[in-house]
Order: structure tokens, then C-alpha cells, then sequence
């Protein structure tokens, strides 16, 4: 492609050549997801991938997502190597609540402008987290949009596919009252809030790379960066082993819209907010921003990444399962009967 050069485009504000770079710059990332499944190289029109034997029923399962707002972190701190991992993990989190193994993923850049290195640390991040969920990164697309995004500004958004079989499929119907509910920490605000978490801290007109001695030296930009949780790896291992009756992935809506999702009708989540650890950055959010109790955990995961159903009898069992597999998991409440909801107290 030596000779692909146009210099009236280049002119427009956009650089075939510079996306050829950025592609030989991410071909060493991309080379750590490749998994048997992968039948094609990057470069192509299509990422190919072979569907794994061994099913015998097996249903695709699908999620996309974005990092929104909190890209904007990023950009205040130029650092890009971690959003990618936001990527991946908001789309396999996802996954995983069907009870669904991600098989591949692929992502969409836009930029005002590309530069090759900026892409290739994205990039870096979006293979982590494929590492980390056992996905392929199998293709994806960086579009250069002069004059639609600022030149220093991008946004990142991807989808991934997994495999399950049909009658292993989660659908919560065999959730019942006095059924346990184990919490998986959080690593932090993961991808969601960004909007009122920019705000309260008002992070366009502070120093956000100062220290604070809350989260033990780390700034509130570091601290707000830290990659969301991949809980795909625990949660196939618990799969394995225990009857899991639901999963919720806790993103926007906190415990009040995710939890519900994953309770049949009749039933709510009753959860003991003193066996809640919730994290430094929450208390610090809900201080700076007077925000009511009700709308931290209407809004923010507040320490609690994914929340997981099982029966009472297999509680202990799946938290010394979660903890083998490096998630400190513990009880924060039980399902009851009444209007399929979230009782918080």
C-alpha cells in the first residue's frame, strides 16, 4: 500500500497513511488475543472466526457498548492505554449475565485526528481486556473525522460475541425467595456516571493529577481512569461448579435498574447496606456533590461490580469458588418476595 496516497484527502485533514501506521503499531497487541477460533488477519473486510465444538445446542450471544463520558478523563490526563479495557469490559460483563463464554470482539475509533500512537495505546487497552476475558480481538475500524471531533478528541465504542448453550442459557426463572445474593467488588466508578462524576468534581478546571490523601497519594484523575472489572474468567469458573440462577452487571441505573433486570417478576433484592464496601471514591463523590444516598445507588455501582444469585445451600461453596478464581466476593442481601425492585436498608 506504498503507493496509497492521496494528498487532496490529506488536505481535507485526513491521513490514509497515518491509519496504515496505527495499524502496524496495534499488530503486536492485537497478536496477544488470537484464540483457536480466529480464521483470518487483521487488514481484512471481515473478521473470520470458527465456532468452537463441544456445543450442542449453541446460541450466539451478542453485547456493544461504549466508554462514554469518561473518556473525557482520558483526554484530560492523556493517558489512553486503559479506556480499551472500559471497552471490552462493558460488553463482556454483559455477556457473561447470560451465562454466554465471549468468543471474539471488535472495536470503532473516531478522531479528529489520527495520530498513530494515540490509536495504538487505545488499542493496547482493547487487547488487555480481551486478554483478560479470553476474547480475539478480531477486527475493528478507526475512522478520522476532520471538523466532527476536536484533532486531541476520539470516542470508543466496540461488540462482542459469545457462545452458550441453549439450555444453559440464565433466565432467572428458578429464582425464589431466601435465594442468596453474593456482590463482586468493583475496581472503582468503572464506565458509568461520568456525566455527574465530571461535574461534582468539576474536573475541566482542577487539578486533577494532584494527590489525595483518600486514595492514598493517587489523584482524582488516576483514581477516576482505573479500568472497569472483567468478571468473565470467576464467573465461567462459578459456572462450572455451582447452579447460578441470575447475574446482574451493575452500570448505569446502579442497584436500582440493574439488579431488578435479573429478577423474575414478584420478587425484589433485599440488600444490607452495612455489608456494603463501598469504596473511598463514593463517599468522596457523595460529599463534594451533596448528592442523596438514593442517587449514588441510583446512579454508580458503589463498590459492587456484578451481583450474583445462587441458592442459599451453594452461597458458600460459590463465594470459595469466586475467591479462588482472585474475586473477594461476599453476601449483601437475599431475594423476597414483593414488587420486583430493590430494597436498600
Amino acid at each position: 500500500m506504498n503507493n496509497s496516497r492521496s494528498e487532496s484527502y490529506a488536505a481535507a485533514g485526513v491521513d490514509i497513511t497515518a491509519g496504515y501506521k496505527a495499524v502496524e503499531l496495534m499488530k503486536k497487541h492485537i497478536a496477544r488475543t488470537i484464540t483457536d477460533g480466529v480464521c483470518s488477519d487483521v487488514g481484512g473486510f471481515g473478521g473470520l472466526f470458527e465456532l468452537p465444538e463441544g456445543y450442542k445446542k449453541p446460541i450466539l450471544v451478542s453485547g456493544t457498548d461504549g466508554v462514554g463520558t469518561k473518556l473525557k478523563m482520558a483526554f484530560l490526563m492523556d493517558k489512553h492505554d486503559t479506556v480499551g479495557i472500559d471497552c471490552v469490559a462493558m460488553c463482556v460483563n454483559d455477556i457473561i449475565c447470560c451465562g454466554a463464554k465471549p468468543l471474539f470482539f471488535l472495536d470503532y475509533i473516531a478522531c479528529g485526528k489520527n495520530y498513530p500512537e494515540k490509536i495504538a495505546d487505545i488499542v493496547l487497552g482493547i487487547a488487555e481486556g480481551c486478554v483478560q476475558s479470553g476474547a480475539a480481538l478480531i477486527g475493528g475500524e478507526t475512522a478520522e473525522m476532520p471538523g466532527f471531533y476536536p484533532v486531541d478528541e476520539y470516542d470508543l465504542a466496540g461488540f462482542s460475541v459469545g457462545i452458550v448453550d441453549k439450555d444453559k442459557i440464565l433466565d432467572n426463572s428458578k429464582v425464589t425467595e431466601g435465594d442468596v445474593i453474593i456482590a463482586l467488588p468493583s475496581s472503582g466508578v468503572h464506565s458509568n456516571g461520568f456525566s455527574l462524576v465530571r461535574k461534582v468534581f468539576d474536573v475541566e478546571n482542577v487539578d486533577i493529577k494532584a494527590p489525595v490523601a483518600e486514595f492514598n497519594g493517587k489523584s482524582i484523575g488516576e483514581t477516576l481512569l482505573t479500568p472497569t472489572k472483567i468478571y468473565v474468567k470467576p464467573m465461567l469458573a462459578l459456572f462450572d461448579e455451582v447452579t447460578v440462577k441470575a447475574v446482574s452487571h451493575i452500570t448505569g441505573g446502579g442497584f436500582y435498574e440493574n439488579i431488578p433486570r435479573s429478577l423474575p417478576k414478584g420478587y425484589s433484592a433485599k440488600i444490607d447496606k452495612s455489608s456494603l464496601r463501598i469504596l473511598p471514591i463514593f463517599d468522596l463523590i457523595k460529599k463534594v456533590g451533596t448528592i442523596p444516598e438514593r442517587d449514588m445507588f441510583n446512579t454508580f455501582n458503589m463498590g459492587v461490580g456484578m451481583s450474583v444469585v445462587v441458592n442459599a445451600t451453594d452461597a458458600d461453596k460459590a463465594l470459595e469458588i469466586l475467591k479462588a478464581n482472585g474475586e473477594d466476593a461476599y453476601i449483601i442481601g437475599t431475594v423476597v418476595k414483593g414488587e420486583q425492585g430493590v430494597i436498600i436498608e
